[in-house]
């Protein structure tokens, strides 16, 4: 599927964000497995000359390899304002399953495409420091290796169809108000859930170039899921419809599903997620009500396997 490219104005991607800059210490972590204990602890790691940094959330101990959900903050946030506004951790509690939080560099991840910001502009390795994050989580905590999901936001969802474009380990993702960029030419199959409003100017539904310090110009949310489709070798897919809320949901090979969920009426927001006055005074969209992203997102995870 050709995918169109991202022009960014300047070098950050402010618009891209999904909120808070607070700053935070990490616990260095120098050769060798680092214990993690219940709770989240935060983590650094060296990675292609570069010292980049992750929080780790384990709930109390489970029987057995447990789940791990990656979450892609987006532009211009963190892996701790991830984990403040997106309500993973109490999925984990619940569920018994592991939540990395990472950080993008310049808190942007460089998705190919030209996007985005600081981390484009340097041409970070992400999907190398991602690979090396979850095998270094591995040391310390027995991971069920078939169960590797990876959700993300904005810049971070985009960055989550890399990672499914571009490695053969990922059993699911899910992407919220994001797109596909860069060249995904035969990728692994892959089950993909997506998330998007109606009304997201940021990251248009319809695929036309975005508002903002970063025009995304990606293809329409349709031609990505298509694309998926056909990756997955699915049956054609069927909808519901509830309120505001459209599910569309194609049965694949292997167990495998793309879903799309359309939120009328929604901007370039997390449904079910916390505001915040940063948020707000900086022109993010408010989350929907409708229905919690989290919730669903981690539903539709636990139903897969690679």
């Amino acid at each position: 599927m050709p995918l169109r490219r991202t022009t960014l104005l300047v070098a950050s991607i402010a618009l891209l964000f999904v909120g808070g800059l607070g700053i935070r210490s990490h616990s260095e972590h120098r050769a060798g497995a680092v214990p993690i204990g219940a709770g989240a602890t935060d983590h650094v790691i060296d990675h292609g000359g570069q010292t980049r940094t992750y929080r780790v959330y384990r709930p109390h101990e489970r029987p057995g390899p447990a789940p791990l959900v990656v979450m892609l903050h987006g532009g211009f946030g963190s892996g701790e304002q991830a984990q403040r506004a997106y309500g993973w951790n109490a999925e984990a509690d619940a569920a018994g399953f592991v939540v990395a939080y990472p950080d993008g560099a310049g808190r942007t991840w460089n998705t190919s495409g030209d996007c985005c910001g600081a981390s484009a502009r340097d041409n970070v390795d992400d999907v190398g420091f991602l690979t090396a994050m979850i095998d270094e989580i591995g040391q310390s905590i027995e991971i069920d290796r078939d169960r590797i999901y990876v959700a993300g936001m904005s810049n971070g969802a985009i960055m989550a169809y890399t990672m499914a474009c571009r490695t053969s380990f990922v059993a699911a993702i899910g992407a919220v108000a994001g797109t596909q960029l860069g060249a995904c030419g035969n990728p692994a199959p892959t089950s993909v859930i997506h998330v998007h409003g109606t009304d997201d100017a940021n990251i248009r539904y319809d695929g036309a170039p975005g508002r903002g310090i970063a025009r995304i110009d990606g293809p329409p949310i349709a031609e990505v899921e298509q694309h998926w489709r056909a990756v997955n070798e699915c049956a054609p897919p069927e909808s519901e419809t509830s309120a505001a809320v459209s599910r569309t949901t194609a049965h694949c090979g292997d167990d495998r599903t793309v879903a799309l969920v359309t939120v009328r009426g929604a901007g370039h927001q997390w449904p079910g997620s916390d505001s915040s006055p940063a948020l707000e005074m900086i022109g993010a969209d408010p989350p929907s009500g409708e229905f919690d992203a989290t919730a669903e997102i981690w539903a539709f995870f636990a139903a897969h396997r690679r």
